[in-house]
This record gives structure tokens, C-alpha cells and sequence, in this order.
């Protein structure tokens, strides 16, 4: 038997481990990429969103990378996540939750140091309810509504807030926040108007700091930084503009392992359904990972992955466990067990990938499962 390939004898390591191919998350494309936001966004500060474990590439070594870059701030969208965060991170780093909190955890959230962002009257007395049992002033965040009919405290109720916080001084309101809907699409005039609404609620909620700005919201101008601005995507590689080129550095790389390779004649039914038919003799290669690993099955007959320049194409449909693909242009014998192809990386942008599974980025990133081996470099 002839030398197996570098990719091969990666692949079959991987396969060793029990895993099905292997993501590589490069730490330090993501220091840069939050480096460069730092810059932009000036004199105004960066924090970090690290929900759904670091958008599925790992919270913990992804904010303690984050953390040696100079960020001090950090969101979760629920109580669970800051919990396994908080042991990792040095005293001086605020992780703040996004959901706020659901009734019952309001003493550890204040033992241990966590800040709620409070999105409604009812988090809000809850939360000085703790601050009173405990004798201390917790300190919290302010999220209001400005459009997305999502989280935060809407139009009709902000008169009452204010009242009311004279009553909670037991609560120390770090800054007040917003959520941009349409920050993605810069040509929005949902933008604006969002824009124009938290700048007259931040008036009767003066000599606050201002969090406004997402990934989109950094590259619409200085008019949106404030005082802090939430990255999440663009820290992770992905574009935070639709329509115009990424200026973000990536930093994942997917690779999946081959599992067995076959050739077939036309008129070859492939994968649940048999919706694929062969329309004449092809080489196929079944990969071991599926939508169970974050491949969605809307790539079926849609997606495809690459074997250094050579685009395969994913054909039948994606199974749990497994997908196949058309190997008939990669030369006979390059592909073998254990080799890997590429599903994320050089040849395939994640946005390349979500909007094959008519999908986007952060949905792909999210989804990626823990069957895979992972590099941190």
C-alpha cells in the first residue's frame, strides 16, 4: 500500500479520536479581528458576545483569548453560560446576560458576580428584591426596545421606570442598551429610526453609557458606537454586511473525514428518498458527519465541499450521520478512508456554506457539534 497523504493520515487521526473530521478555530485571527474593531470603534470600547458557547467555537477559550486582547466585557444570553464562564476569567471581566434572569436565580447571579441586563418591571423588582435580601447594591443593565419587538423595555413603559428606579436605589445601572435589527443591511432605514428612538429614550435616562451597536452596527459609522459596542460575528470571521466584501479576517476551518468511496452506474438511486438519481457512471464518497454535526439538510442536491480546488457536490440527501458526495473529477485513489475534504475554510466562506442551506452564518456556526476534533490555534 502506497504513503497515505498528509490530509489522510490528519484525517484518520482524527478518526482515532472517534470523531467524524476536524475544526480548527484560529484564536489568534480572532484576537485580530476583535483588535480591529477595537480600532475602528474608538474612544469607544469593545465587549464581546460569547453566547451559545462562543457561537458553538467554545466560551471559554475564546473569551480567555479575548480577555489577553484587552476585553473586559462580556454577553451571554442566559444565566447557565455566565456560570460556566465566571470560574474562567479573571475577577475584573463583567459578563453580562442578555435574557436576563428567570425568576429563581437572582442570588447566585449575585453571589457570584453576574450582571443582569434587565428587559422588563418584573426583572427589574426581582432584581432589587435580591440587592435587599443580600444588603448590597447589584448592579444591572437597561435594555429598551427600539423597534425590534424583541427584548427590552417598550415605549409605554419607561415613564413607570423611571419612578420606579428612584425607588431601587439599591440598583446600580451600569449603561443602557438597544438591539439593532437590520444592522446587517446598511442601507436600512430601520437603522435610523432605531437611531432616533434610543437617542430620546437616553434622553430621559441621562449621563448613562450608551451600548448600542452588533457586528452590523460597528461598520454604520461613529453615530452608532456610543460608549460600547457588542461584536459577535465579525469576531468569529463572518461577513457583518451583507452584499459587500468581508473585512474580517476568518477563523474556522471545517474539515470532514471520508468514510467509504464506491462507483456506481447511471441510474443509481443515492441517499433517504432515493431523490437522486445518477444519469451516468460516478464515483461517490460517503463522509461521516451530518446534520447532527451542524450540516443542514437543506443542503441536500445544494451544498457542496471541496478537495483542494475541486468543488464536490453533495448529492441525495443529508442524513444524521452521514452525507454523500460526487467525487468523479478528484483523481481515482486520492480519496480514501480518513481523508478529509473541506467543507468551511480557503475554497468555501461560511457565508458560502449558509446561503447553500439558504441559511445564514451565524445558524452554520452555532449548530456545530461536539463530534468533531477541534484545534485551537
Amino acid at each position: 500500500m502506497g504513503q497515505l497523504s498528509i490530509a489522510a493520515q490528519d484525517g484518520i487521526k482524527a478518526a482515532a479520536l472517534g470523531k467524524p473530521g476536524r475544526l480548527t478555530i484560529d484564536l489568534s485571527a480572532m484576537r485580530r479581528n476583535y483588535s480591529k474593531v477595537s480600532a475602528i470603534v474608538r474612544p469607544a470600547h469593545a465587549t464581546a458576545v460569547v453566547k451559545a458557547n462562543a457561537y458553538g467555537l467554545g466560551a471559554i477559550p475564546v473569551s480567555r483569548a479575548l480577555y489577553e486582547e484587552g476585553c473586559r466585557h462580556f454577553f451571554v444570553a442566559q444565566y447557565e453560560e455566565a456560570d460556566d464562564l465566571r470560574p474562567a476569567l479573571p475577577g475584573d471581566a463583567q459578563i453580562f446576560i442578555l435574557n436576563g434572569l428567570q425568576p429563581g436565580n437572582e442570588r447566585a447571579c449575585a453571589q457570584n458576580g453576574i450582571i443582569p441586563v434587565l428587559n422588563s418591571l418584573d426583572q427589574l423588582k426581582l432584581w432589587a428584591d435580591a440587592a435587599r435580601r443580600s444588603r448590597h447594591v447589584l448592579k444591572a443593565v437597561l435594555q429598551f426596545d427600539t423597534g425590534m419587538s424583541r427584548l427590552g423595555f417598550p415605549q409605554n413603559e419607561q415613564v413607570l421606570l423611571a419612578e420606579t428606579l428612584q425607588d431601587y436605589w439599591n440598583v446600580e445601572i451600569l449603561f443602557v442598551m438597544s438591539h439593532l435589527a437590520s444592522a446587517d443591511e446598511s442601507e436600512s432605514e430601520q437603522n435610523g429610526l432605531q437611531l432616533e428612538e434610543l437617542n430620546r429614550i437616553t434622553r430621559k435616562f441621562p449621563n448613562l453609557p450608551i451600548c448600542f451597536a452588533n457586528s452590523g452596527g460597528v461598520f454604520l459609522g461613529e453615530d452608532y458606537h456610543a460608549s460600547l459596542v457588542r461584536p459577535g460575528i465579525a469576531v468569529y470571521g463572518g461577513a457583518p454586511t451583507a452584499g459587500t466584501p468581508n473585512p474580517m479576517e476568518p477563523v474556522v476551518t471545517l474539515e470532514v473525514a471520508v468514510v467509504q468511496t464506491r462507483s456506481v452506474p447511471a441510474g443509481t438511486r443515492v441517499g433517504y428518498g432515493g431523490v437522486h438519481m445518477t444519469t451516468s457512471t460516478r464515483r461517490l464518497a460517503t463522509l461521516g458527519a451530518g446534520y447532527a454535526d451542524g450540516l443542514p439538510r437543506s443542503l441536500s442536491d445544494r451544498g457542496a465541499v471541496y478537495y483542494g480546488d475541486l468543488r464536490l457536490p453533495i448529492v441525495g440527501r443529508v442524513s444524521m450521520d452521514s452525507m454523500t458526495i460526487d467525487v468523479t473529477e478528484v483523481p481515482e485513489g486520492a480519496l480514501r478512508l480518513g481523508s478529509l475534504v473541506e467543507v468551511v475554510g480557503p475554497h468555501q466562506t461560511l457565508e458560502d456554506v449558509a446561503e447553500a442551506a439558504n441559511t445564514i452564518s451565524y445558524e452554520i456556526l452555532t449548530r456545530l457539534g461536539d463530534r468533531y476534533h477541534r484545534e485551537y490555534r
